[in-house]
């Protein structure tokens, strides 16, 4: 707005001109790296984010000092600005920052489990075509139109990936399970019910941050056995839920699950077992298939508690 308004103003109005400008094409790549640092703020520092930051620094330093030779962009002594040879520059910067965004959503989308993804889609190409128009009509100014409404976008993307999360085990929430399960129409899938063997113990025992640290666990064992073939959902307390899209994939995942545990259990010995009870999802209504994986997993549950109690008497015997 301050370049608008100021260019082929009055010529005291220069160092405006000049500094509006540095401002304006010197923070544009910051913003995206602003926007990456809030959806992956638990996870930083990482060394790209810290490199990526590194580059806008040296960026905004050689930015500085090329104002003297006009590099990037000049403004006459009249008072009217153009671009200079080197404002490719800026646009390499700028491309890098929103690709280096892009990546970063879809990698955390991912992680997510797809749930948002429809809306990664459009806001890319809303980046990508406002830019483009940017360096084609140099008398264009939408770079930072383009930064506000980027801005609205991405809250939006966040609000709806994080409303449909778990904050404890960061799997999808009973909320998202619901509208997720109201909407299903397909057949062939699984519906698979988990159940935390005797976490009540646990909580009594080692207290309710373990308790916590163990729910956790076992949702980073549920994600990377099931998240490549379906949604994984905690429901409750200790209860968990996978909605599987092919039901041949059941057994495969469920051995990987059940491996995780393993390795899991050699950092949080105390790790309880987890009894589990599948139902296939055939059109009918999800609350009956709901029901009948949860009868499934108790007789799981009844059947192992029925073989622990055996093995304790022939040891005793």
């Amino acid at each position: 707005m301050v370049t608008l308004a100021v260019d082929g103003a009055p010529a005291k109005l220069r160092w405006v001109n000049i500094l509006s400008n540095y401002l304006g094409f010197g923070l544009s790549p910051a913003v995206p790296l602003c926007f990456v640092y809030v959806l992956d703020k638990k996870s930083l520092p990482r060394h790209s984010f810290k490199a990526a930051v590194c580059c806008e620094i040296g960026y905004l330093f050689f930015f500085a000092l090329s104002i003297p030779y006009g590099a990037v962009f000049s403004v006459s002594t009249d008072n009217v600005y153009t671009r200079g040879r080197y404002f490719f520059v800026y646009v390499i910067l700028y491309f890098a920052s929103l690709l280096y965004l892009s990546a970063s959503m879809v990698i955390t989308n991912r992680a997510f489990q797809n749930r948002s993804r429809a809306l990664i889609y459009p806001l890319m190409g809303f980046l990508t075509v406002v830019t483009v128009i940017q360096v084609a009509l140099p008398d264009l100014h939408v770079t930072w139109m383009c930064v506000t409404l980027l801005s609205v976008l991405y809250f939006t993307y966040c609000n709806e990936m994080w409303n449909q999360l778990d904050a404890l085990t960061g799997l999808l929430n009973q909320n998202s399970y619901l509208n997720r399960t109201a909407e299903m129409r397909s057949s062939g899938g699984l519906l698979i019910a988990f159940d935390v063997d005797s976490f009540k113990q646990i909580n009594d025992c080692y207290g309710h941050l373990q308790g916590d640290a163990c729910l956790a666990a076992i949702a980073a064992c549920l994600k990377k056995a099931y998240a490549n073939d379906g949604y994984c959902y905690r429901i409750g307390g200790d209860e968990f839920c996978v909605l599987l899209k092919n039901a041949a994939k059941e057994a495969a995942c469920k051995e990987e699950f059940l491996r995780q545990l393993e390795k899991q259990r050699r950092e949080l010995t105390f790790l309880p077992t987890v009894s589990y009870g599948s139902a296939s999802l055939s059109g009918e209504n999800v609350l009956a298939v709901k029901e009948q994986a949860d009868r499934a997993m108790y007789q799981y549950k009844r059947a192992r508690k029925s073989c622990a109690a055996a093995s304790q008497v022939e040891m005793r015997g």
